[in-house]
């Protein structure tokens, strides 16, 4: 069996498989569907100081090449995340992240500051992208924002693992990448849902209650794959960063391909609303594959894509 651990910013996971935020509850909730040893680990749904909401219904439906969602940061805010949901993180069978949102430098400041001092996360990840507030992709759209973001945010996190997630809806991606990574992140993700919409064609509405929302899987994934290619070439692969491939890994093969394109590990989100336990069988094809191409880890395959012949 070839060595399927991965080493996130010094994080070390058993295996490539991360649940994304905000698609497998707070902390313990998936260990009702899958044994948690199995995969690498658990970010948390995103945590704001405050508690939220989120959006009014409709706020999840259906797509064609996925799913839409604008869920709007709904969470219990950090006081109660930190007394009510962290402690289900001890003894975890495998790590946790604790996924940061806000919509200020000082709502990030406050939470990471929280986080830093808890042993139960082995990281920080900073939700800078999520398209489903009015105004939460303001640090994730413009390079000198996210770098005076990462300067207040930094100190606070006390040394553990910066992550930052980024936005696809950008001109640039790379060019975010590299804000990301001068400003101190230790890892990438690569990326938050793509900015969509649904009319009902009868009724003339808008299926979602706020117009839009993020559009995830299936539909997204070669996008994505391109996106990880170019993060890893541009910017991580000489800065050593490892990135987290996110965007529609419904089977092994999707991603084997993030692997390939140059992600370290591999987040899956929207293929936990239909079949909960495809993480287990990913994992399981991912190391038959690396296993088939005759590596002994599966780090040998990251970024080992090449032209056709």
């Amino acid at each position: 069996m070839p060595d399927m651990s991965v080493n996130l910013a010094g994080v070390a996971l058993t295996n490539p498989i991360v649940l994304a935020a905000g698609t497998c509850g707070y902390v313990r909730e998936m260990a009702d569907a899958l044994p948690l040893g199995r995969i690498g680990a658990i970010t948390t749904k995103s945590i704001t100081r405050e508690s939220r909401d989120g959006n009014a219904p409709w706020r999840i439906i259906d797509s064609p090449a996925g799913m839409l969602n604008a869920i709007g940061l709904a969470n219990v805010g950090v006081d109660r995340f930190m007394a009510d949901k962290l402690p289900a993180g001890r003894d975890l069978p495998c790590r946790l992240i604790g996924s940061v949102a806000g919509h200020s430098v000082d709502e990030y400041t406050a939470v990471a500051a929280r986080f830093a001092a808890a042993d139960e996360l082995a990281a920080i990840e900073l939700n800078v992208s999520c398209p489903n507030t009015s105004d939460g992709l303001q640090f994730g759209e413009h390079p000198e924002a996210l770098r005076g973001l990462l300067a207040e945010v930094k100190p606070v996190a006390r040394g553990k693992p910066l992550i930052v997630k980024l936005s696809p809806n950008v001109g640039d991606i790379v060019a975010m990448a590299r804000a990301a990574v001068d400003g101190g992140a230790q890892a990438l993700v690569v990326a938050n849902t793509f900015t969509a919409m649904a009319i009902d064609v009868e009724t003339r509405a808008f299926r979602l209650s706020r117009g839009r929302g993020g559009l995830s899987g299936p539909g997204i994934h070669p996008i994505v794959v391109r996106m990880v290619h170019d993060v890893w070439r541009g910017v991580a692969r000489d800065a050593g960063v490892p990135i987290i491939g996110l965007g529609g890994v419904c089977n092994w093969r999707d991603a084997a391909e993030f692997i390939l394109a140059g992600a370290s590990a591999v987040g899956m989100g929207t293929a936990l609303f239909i079949d909960p336990r495809a993480p287990l069988r990913v994992a399981d094809g991912l190391a038959d594959w690396v296993a088939r191409q005759g590596c002994r880890s599966v780090s040998e395959l990251v970024g080992a894509a090449r032209a056709s012949a």
